[in-house]
C-alpha cells in the first residue's frame, strides 16, 4: 500500500516552470448502449476525478520541438503514440507557435488500469502549455483539440463529477458535490481496452434496463444509489479474459471489502469506505495488500 498528498492544486509555479497535476478518474457507473457505425462504441458513464495524481512540469525547450522525460512509480515511454507529446505538438501548431517544449512527467498513475492517467496527462498538456506560453487558445478549442486526440480527454478539461456519453466525449458535467474515499485496488495485472471491447457482447435489454435506472436516479440527485449498483458493462467481458481478476473479486468481496467495482475496461477495481473511522480503511488495505497480494491506495473525489 502507498499514500499520495491530498487535495493538490492543479497549478503551482516554480519559478519560470509550471507544474501541473493530472488526477486519475474511476467509473462509477458504466454503460455500453451499442456500436456505432464508425466501429466505436456508444458509451454512457458517471466519472468521477480522484486525488491520485500525475504532475507534468513544463519549462520552456532550449532546442527545438517537444521534449518529453517521465519517471516515477510508472513508466510512459516518448514516441509517436505519446499522447502527451501529441497534446503538446498539435496545441502549438494550432497556435502557430514553434516555441520548444520540455515536458517532466512524475508517473504516479498506474499505465494501462482503467484510470484515465494518459488521457489525464494528455489533458493537462493541452491546459499547461496554454497556460505556460499565454496562449489565445479558448476552452472550446480546447475541448476539440481534446476530442481528436482521445475519447476520455475532453471529461480531463471539466469535471470533477460528469455523465459522458457518445465515445465518451460528450460531457453532462454534474454540479452535485459528491464527497466519497474510496480503495482502489491495483492488480499487478494488464488488460488491453482495445481486447476487451473486442470481446463485449452487447446485451440491449440489460443496457435498457440499467440506463432507466441510472437516469432516474440522477434526476434525484442520489448519485449515492448508482454507485451502490455497481454497474459497469464491460466487467463480463474483462474478466472473461482475465481468470485472474474474476478469482481475485470474488475473494475481495468474500473477505467482506463490500460491493468491489470495475473501473473502465479495467483491470482496476475500488470498494466504496463508509464513514468508520481510519481503522476501516486500514483494514481493507490490509485485507488487500495480506490476504490478496495486490497494492492499494487510498483516494478521495478530487475538487477540480
Amino acid at each position: 500500500m502507498y499514500n499520495v498528498k491530498r487535495m493538490q492544486e492543479q497549478f503551482t509555479t516554480i519559478g519560470d516552470a509550471l507544474l501541473v497535476r493530472a488526477p486519475a478518474k474511476i467509473n462509477l457507473s458504466l454503460l455500453i448502449a451499442g456500436k456505432r457505425q464508425d466501429g466505436f462504441h456508444e458509451i454512457e458513464t458517471l466519472m468521477a476525478k480522484v486525488d491520485l495524481y500525475d504532475e507534468l512540469l513544463f519549462e520552456r525547450g532550449g532546442g527545438g520541438g517537444v521534449e518529453f522525460s517521465c519517471t516515477g512509480r510508472y513508466f510512459c515511454p516518448p514516441g509517436s503514440d505519446n499522447l502527451v507529446c501529441r497534446a503538446c505538438e498539435m496545441l502549438l501548431s494550432e497556435a502557430g507557435v514553434s516555441e520548444a517544449i520540455k515536458v517532466s512527467l512524475t508517473k504516479n498513475i498506474p499505465v494501462g488500469g482503467g484510470l484515465g492517467g494518459g488521457s489525464s496527462d494528455a489533458a493537462a498538456a493541452l491546459l499547461g502549455v496554454r497556460r505556460l506560453l499565454g496562449l489565445e487558445i479558448s476552452g472550446d478549442q480546447l475541448v476539440d483539440m481534446a476530442g481528436r486526440l482521445g475519447s476520455d480527454i475532453p471529461f480531463f478539461l471539466s469535471g470533477p463529477l460528469a455523465l459522458c456519453t457518445g465515445r465518451g466525449e460528450k460531457i453532462n458535467e454534474i454540479a452535485e458535490e459528491f464527497p466519497f474515499r474510496a480503495v482502489l485496488i491495483l492488480p499487478d495485472v494488464s488488460v488491453s481496452t482495445k481486447r476487451v471491447y473486442g470481446n463485449y457482447v452487447h446485451e440491449p435489454t440489460l443496457y435498457h434496463g440499467l440506463s432507466g435506472k441510472i437516469n432516474t436516479l440522477l434526476r434525484k440527485k442520489d448519485i449515492d444509489s448508482v454507485v451502490q449498483m455497481c454497474a459497469n458493462m464491460l466487467e463480463e467481458s474483462c474478466f472473461g479474459l482475465s481468470e485472474e481478476l474474476a478469482g481475485l473479486k470474488l475473494r475481495m468481496e468474500s473477505a467482506g471489502l463490500g460491493p468491489v467495482c470495475l473501473s473502465g475496461s479495467g483491470s482496476t477495481m475500488f470498494c466504496m469506505l463508509t464513514e468508520d473511522g481510519d481503522s476501516r480503511i486500514e483494514q481493507n488495505q490490509s485485507v488487500v495488500q495480506e490476504s490478496l497480494g495486490c497494492d492499494s491506495v487510498v483516494v478521495n473525489n478530487n475538487r477540480w
